[in-house]
């Protein structure tokens, strides 16, 4: 004899699963959206990357220590507002408070060449 408690538990685990399982891919999402900051600057090198390719100065490009090769990232400058996407295609900085270097292309376009360094925020796209 099935009870009403019995016939509610295969509803109950299904209502579980769907939980679990939407709370999963909120945190994967939101992680993937995380938004990052510190110091960035330029450079404009023409010697290979990271990535085998060689360096174009006037690219859409960044190194970051850690971000897979290829990552695209949009990365905004803290003081001007100005944003735009780069792709990852190398690795570095090499200096202690930096969390990327751009190509000088990538900079023009934020507004710090001039500078040589700023602040900017980034997160991964």
């Amino acid at each position: 004899m099935t009870t009403t408690r019995t016939k509610r538990l295969p509803s109950l685990f299904a209502f579980s699963a769907a939980v679990f399982m939407i709370s999963a891919f909120a945190g994967s999402h939101a992680e993937a959206a995380s938004v990052n900051c510190g110091g960035a600057s330029w450079y404009a090198l023409t010697s290979k990357t990271a990535s085998g390719e060689r360096m174009n100065p006037a690219g859409m490009t960044a190194a970051h220590r850690t971000l897979p090769l290829g990552s695209k990232v949009r990365v905004t400058n803290q003081s001007n507002g100005k944003s735009l996407v780069v792709r990852i295609n190398d690795r570095g900085p090499f200096i202690k408070g930096r969390v990327m270097d751009l190509s000088k292309g990538a900079a023009q376009k934020l507004g710090f060449v001039g500078a040589g360094h700023t602040k900017v925020c980034y997160n991964k796209l």
